[in-house]
């Protein structure tokens, strides 16, 4: 795995929403792409325009969950070329990016330099350009995205396995699971916690969930995994960890 170099995120300390109408500070995001695409390895940092994928059903638990599945058979990480590692790198942060992107929760694949969120704090308008007021964030940075930016996004952060896999089973929402690397500059790894189906489970041991269910890109790509690959998040690369939520 190459190193990366991660983005100049923000380390400031700014209380923000950006669901509020009147909040100075929103998703640093692009446009849909159509050069942005499951068959290539093109623009990966934006969003696809593809209307062949489907989108979370807001409609209830159950359209949640039912599109949900869907959603994962659609981007299929096993098999479709923007999710397939190279020589150089995974793309963990890609497809939980797309995971979010489609089940319309906000996960940043780019994030506001520091310049540029001063600029906005100040009330300027600023355009998302990469390399100059956007840059990419891998997962070790989005694991401190998630500590100092989750909230401001609607992410509630949580600590077991078996309280994000009953909340992502209840309420077919979005989990998250996402481990910072030891050595710096090196990525870690981001995980979407998924529902469970009656032939995808979790690994429980006395009925009490050990490993959720979950769909990845990495060295390995799955659509649905749970015991395979254990408790990824304690290996001892990581120096940390976090467990968030979204409805």
């Amino acid at each position: 795995m190459r190193k990366h170099t991660e983005s100049t995120y923000s380390t400031l300390e700014v209380k923000v929403n950006h669901s509020k109408p009147n909040s100075q500070i929103t998703a640093a995001d692009f446009l849909s792409d159509p050069e942005s695409r499951l068959d290539s390895a093109q623009m990966k940092y934006k969003p696809m325009a593809d209307s062949d994928i489907p989108y979370r059903d807001l409609t209830n638990a159950k359209t949640k969950r039912e599109s949900i599945g869907q959603l994962i058979d659609k981007l299929d990480v096993v098999k479709n070329i923007r999710y397939q590692r190279t020589i150089e790198d995974t793309y963990c942060n890609v497809y939980s990016y797309d995971y979010c992107h489609f089940c319309k929760v906000y996960l940043p694949t780019v994030w506001w330099t520091d310049q540029a969120l001063e600029k906005i704090l100040q009330g300027q308008e600023v355009e998302p350009l990469m390399g100059e007021t956007v840059d990419h964030i891998y997962s070790s940075a989005i694991h401190d995205w998630f500590l100092k930016w989750g909230d401001d996004f609607g992410w509630k952060r949580m600590f077991t396995a078996e309280e994000i896999q009953n909340k992502v089973n209840t309420n077919g929402g979005v989990g998250i699971i996402c481990a910072k690397r030891k050595e710096k500059g090196l990525s870690g790894h981001i995980v979407p916690v998924v529902p469970e189906t009656n032939e995808h489970q979790a690994y429980r041991e006395n009925g009490v969930v050990i490993y959720p269910l979950q769909s990845q890109a990495g060295k390995v790509n799955y659509n649905y995994f749970s015991e395979v690959k254990k408790d990824w998040w304690n290996d001892e690369l990581y120096s940390s960890y976090v467990f968030y939520y979204h409805d």
